[in-house]
């Protein structure tokens, strides 16, 4: 926190300069070695997919609005000219845990698009749309903002922006650093993340799916829908259940089939993420509504690897009960209900089948 503190007075003597001179400013702030060790610049990767790490080695500190104002300030200031301490500012960001002010909230999201530009390095792009996964929650509640061209700029100019960065255009060369432009589990876990978020709110369901959110979402079902265990099969049967079909583009819906739809609610079992406590207990009464709808063209093997899935989160759920881990008791326990019903009727369908291998 004493680093922050520095960089804030070294930021302001440099603003306050009686020169005013931008270039003077910024060799200023540039050449601080207190500037480069606190964002670690020197030693950080560049490559693309160090955004999308966890790390954790730089949440043990906590961080206030205040100090995530002064980095925008910062940001501001030399992400045109200073691309890697821009991507430094932009990874400390995504990790603070906190939220600008609503005085910063436009520069922010300006910043953020700016440094999203295709003109940007491809590690920049990838640091800033980290930056917005921090920042989620706060883009995802888009009524709630008064101010209305920062709404307009958040979903007519930030939705797509962000999609360009994971789904180059055709014809796009890529750079060298450039990681897969089609799938890459730790960038499309928090892309899933993001439009999970974002899904909450119905001022996004047009966006999301105009600006092609959702197909991109579709078509990441055959790489997480059918592989090994991950996270990313709930949160996209999360979004594709909040978002009825009514609200989807005609290029979605014909993208679909009932298959993919069974694939994504079965997969979605298999990791439940570890925060459900807190968060999900919408997101997991539609998801057992979501699976009962489709179990219907299960087979033996996809009904046994359920029942053995919602034990295990029936398992760990009951005992989070039982320490009162949950928030909100009656929640917990009508989820509870719901999920072993669901189990019921898995169990109903898989002795069909035992009975039907009997019939002569």
């Amino acid at each position: 926190m004493r680093n922050l503190d520095v960089c804030r007075k070294i930021y302001s003597r440099a603003r306050l300069s009686e020169r005013n001179d931008a270039l003077v400013s910024w060799v200023a702030l540039r050449g601080t070695p207190v500037l480069d060790f606190t964002f670690g610049t020197a030693n950080i990767s560049r490559d693309p997919a160090y955004a999308w790490d966890e790390q954790s080695s730089w949440e043990h500190v906590s961080y206030s609005s205040e100090n995530f104002d002064r980095m925008v300030d910062h940001l501001d200031f030399i992400y045109s000219n200073d691309h890697e301490a821009a991507y430094g500012i932009l990874l400390l960001l995504g990790i603070m845990g906190v939220c600008c002010s609503p005085t910063k909230r436009h520069l922010f999201i300006e910043r953020l698009i700016s440094c999203m530009g295709s003109n940007m390095p491809t590690y920049l792009r990838h640091a800033a749309l980290r930056a917005a996964h921090g920042a989620r929650e706060e883009i995802a509640s888009i009524h709630a903002i008064d101010d209305a061209r920062l709404r307009d700029m958040v979903l007519t100019k930030l939705s797509p922006t962000i999609l360009s960065i994971l789904c180059p255009h055709r014809g796009t060369t890529l750079a060298n650093d450039d990681p897969d432009p089609f799938f890459n589990h730790g960038h499309d876990l928090c892309y899933l993340e993001l439009v999970f978020a974002l899904a909450k709110n119905s001022d996004w369901y047009p966006h999301l799916s105009g600006d092609r959110h959702i197909d991109r979402c579709i078509s990441m079902i055959p790489t997480y829908c059918n592989s090994d265990i991950s996270q990313h099969a709930f949160y996209i049967a999360g979004i594709l259940l909040r978002i009825a079909p009514g609200q989807m583009s005609v290029t979605s819906l014909g993208s679909i089939t009932e298959q993919q739809c069974w694939d994504v609610m079965r997969s979605a079992w298999s990791y439940i993420p570890d925060d459900f406590r807190n968060t999900r207990c919408f997101e997991l009464l539609v998801l057992v509504d979501g699976t009962k709808n489709y179990m219907q063209i299960a087979s033996k093997s996809d009904l046994e690897q359920l029942i053995t899935n919602v034990d295990i989160f029936l398992e760990t759920l009951e005992w989070r009960l039982a320490r009162a881990e949950m928030q909100g008791l009656e929640q917990g326990e009508g989820i509870t209900i719901a999920v072993k019903e669901l189990r019921t009727a898995a169990s109903n369908m898989l002795e069909s089948f035992g009975q039907q291998s009997l019939v002569p």
